[in-house]
């Protein structure tokens, strides 16, 4: 089944989590922007929001530079709305030898891009403690 299918959004959006973390994992930031709606926002931790696929991108790639060289996903929750899915999970970011860099919860906001579930909002925070300000 294609994840065009709007009648197996569950399905569709397991898929399509896979589809993004294999780009990720392959350090393809083009491939994971084209996970993403062309209006589509991310609010990462600690800064602003991040609008359009270029721009996701951008930060995508950023992040990759930075060692991170895998994601990991895990759905929770999934609420299926219509032609609107709600995500809740779980990810873990990891480095060279799989060593585990970040971990934290997220939602997502899925919706359907040309008959493909794609990321429209994207909002997570880490788990792991804060760091201390001197």
């Amino acid at each position: 089944m294609s994840i065009a299918k709007v009648t197996q959004p569950q399905e569709a959006i397991a898929q399509a989590n896979q589809q993004f973390m294999s780009a990720f994992n392959q350090g393809s930031a083009s491939g994971v922007a084209g996970c993403y709606k062309a209006g589509a926002q991310l609010f990462p931790d600690h800064m602003g929001n991040v609008a359009g696929r270029d721009n996701i991108q951008g930060f995508w790639q950023a992040v990759m530079d930075m060692g991170i060289k895998a994601a990991r996903l895990e759905t929770v929750e999934l609420d299926v709305l219509g032609e609107t899915v709600i995500e809740v999970g779980k990810y873990t970011l990891l480095g060279g030898k799989e060593q585990v860099l970040d971990t934290g919860k997220y939602i997502v906001v899925w919706k359907t891009e040309q008959g493909q579930w794609k990321l429209h909002r994207d909002i997570w925070t880490s788990s792991l403690p804060a760091p201390s300000e001197k």
